[in-house]
């Protein structure tokens, strides 16, 4: 069993960008008015959750996203900065479970929740290369 007694409810991580065009909904593929893509600032708040997690798991191992339950309310436009925060909520054996936010330089523009597991890298490329392998 894979030891993750570092691991604790309230736990805390963030991550932030400047929002550029890279970061636009046209750019990204998911609208065409020229603000934070959606996909961008759920990318964020994964983020967020990997830098409250993901230096204190087990040498060898890693966390995945799994489920994100989110909503995106407010846009952020170019040029202001976007801050994503996470927090442990839950955690169930392998799954780790956060509460998200993000915030751009006036408002909140998005919250909701995030889930990831825990696996064993090794194993879990073994995985991904059978599955090419059947592919074939």
């Amino acid at each position: 069993m894979t030891d993750l007694s570092k691991l604790s409810i309230g736990l805390k991580g963030t991550a932030q960008i400047r929002v550029g065009e890279k970061q636009t909904a046209p750019h990204v593929g998911s609208g065409r008015v020229r603000v934070l893509a959606t996909p961008v600032m759920i990318n964020m708040m994964e983020a967020a959750a990997l830098d409250a997690i993901e230096n204190l798991l087990p040498p060898g191992h890693q966390s995945l996203g799994t489920h994100l339950d989110v909503g995106h309310y407010a846009a952020t436009p170019v040029g202001m900065t976007l801050r994503a925060s996470a927090e442990v909520t839950r955690i169930d054996g392998r799954n780790v479970t956060f509460r998200v936010e993000a915030f751009d330089d006036r408002e909140r523009v998005g919250d909701g929740t995030h889930t990831r597991v825990v696996v064993n890298v090794d194993r879990f490329d073994a995985r991904i290369q059978k599955k090419l392998k059947s592919e074939q």
